[in-house]
């Protein structure tokens, strides 16, 4: 069997590097000004940077030009796909037939994948796609297991077939939604989504001739989050996946943090292989989910809900109180630099006193690994410190950890 690619959000180098020591196998990234991520700090040169490294460790990066575009945008994309020819990605993310069509122009020798905004819900579709050079599809998030296994079976075999397997869920088909237009003049549909969807809202119903006999419609003393979905969590799904030949599994969230980044792609990546070595061992019937949803659990989510990926009629998906869900742990710190006596200089994300409980996210397994602050010194004096807030950005504070760690690690707080 193909081995499946685990695919991941970077919103910027630093968080690239950070998905590639977790585990993942390629990213996806894209400029603020083309892609539907505008607040996501990529520049050129930090685009150039990440490709680099990239493929320096053998991993893959795709460019998100996934905007549905204006004619007044179109400067701008052919500049853009001029440094592309040059930079050389693995691949390129689009939706928009006249950003597809300028691809095919002036840099088709750079695989063309069509991105979930063009709602490619059937083999048809996926058909459709690949005789325009598509070299894989991204499908819609609303297709159920049966509907992609179909198109697995029937597709051509030189068309790869991406998935979303976790990650926030649009209220909209596929995304495309215009309602932080109207509401916020930021378009979603080119990048600078407001995500109107979150926020609270009382529903009100008037009589026909009477407009000021409004009457509060289903909510309570919190008001109600009518558009808010929970979050994708396929992990339970994993084995299912495999077994149909999808060749890339997304994550979703290039705008999360460094702290969710690890976590998700680490309980992916350890999931995944965990499934492939019981199958090569004809054990496949033992894998269980509950370990690697306990770790997504631990990051800040809306709830988790499968979609209609097993039910098309899932009714679960609303997460009707608009509250984050496991607030038990946060983002504690991040190692930077390595001295002696296991003493080590990490960037603070959130308060760390003496006695604290920090868990250690291994890049290579989902076992436990904790301990209680036994040691902190100022980074700029050496002073034994009994406890540190994160000030400015950047704050860093020298720290003994009982453990051989990659400077990267990432280490979560208990509350």
């Amino acid at each position: 069997m193909k081995n499946v690619e685990l695919l991941a959000p970077a919103g910027s180098l630093e968080k690239a590097k950070i998905a590639f020591m977790y585990g993942a196998d390629a990213v996806y990234v894209g400029t603020a000004k083309l892609s539907l991520r505008s607040r996501a700090s990529v520049d050129e040169d930090s685009l150039s940077d990440t490709i680099k490294y990239a493929h320096s460790i053998g991993k893959k990066v795709y460019v998100a030009l996934n905007i549905y575009a204006s004619d007044l945008d179109y400067d701008e994309i052919e500049k853009q796909l001029k440094t592309l020819k040059e930079l050389k990605p693995d691949g390129i993310l689009a939706s928009d037939p006249g950003v597809i069509d300028m691809i095919a122009d002036i840099c088709p020798e750079i695989d063309l994948h069509i991105s979930t905004q063009a709602n490619t819900v059937s083999l048809h579709s996926a058909n459709f796609w690949r005789k325009f050079g598509a070299k894989r599809v991204v499908l819609s998030r609303e297709l159920s297991k049966e509907r992609i296994e179909y198109i697995m079976k029937n597709k051509p075999k030189d068309l790869e077939v991406e998935m979303f397997i976790h990650g926030a869920i649009c209220y909209a088909y596929s995304g495309r939604c215009y309602l932080s237009h109207y509401l916020a003049g930021r378009s979603a549909n080119c990048g600078d989504c407001a995500q109107p969807c979150r926020w609270q809202y009382n529903l009100v119903a008037s009589e026909t001739n009477n407009p000021d006999s409004k009457i509060n419609l289903d909510y309570d003393e919190h008001g109600t989050y009518l558009f808010s979905s929970k979050d994708m969590c396929l992990i339970r799904q994993i084995p299912t996946i495999i077994e149909m030949g999808v060749d890339s599994l997304k994550i979703e969230g290039r705008l999360k943090t460094d702290y969710y980044l690890a976590t998700v792609v680490r309980a992916y990546r350890n999931a995944i292989d965990d499934y492939m070595k019981l199958k090569a061992e004809n054990r496949e019937n033992e894998y269980d989910y509950t370990k690697y949803l306990v770790e997504l659990e631990k990051v800040k989510t809306r709830g988790l809900s499968e979609f209609y990926f097993s039910n098309s009629n899932n009714q679960d998906i609303h997460d009707f109180d608009g509250k984050s869900e496991n607030l038990e742990y946060e983002y504690g710190a991040r190692v930077d630099e390595k001295l002696e006596n296991n003493i080590y200089v990490a960037e603070i994300k959130n308060k760390l006193s003496i006695g604290d409980r920090l868990e250690i996210l291994l890049p290579n397994s989902i076992e436990e690994c904790a301990f209680n602050i036994e040691e902190l010194y100022d980074i700029k004096n050496d002073k034994a410190i009994d406890t540190i807030n994160p000030g400015v950005k950047g704050q860093q504070v020298k720290i003994k950890i009982p453990y051989d760690l990659p400077i990267g690690t990432i280490i979560r707080r208990k509350r």
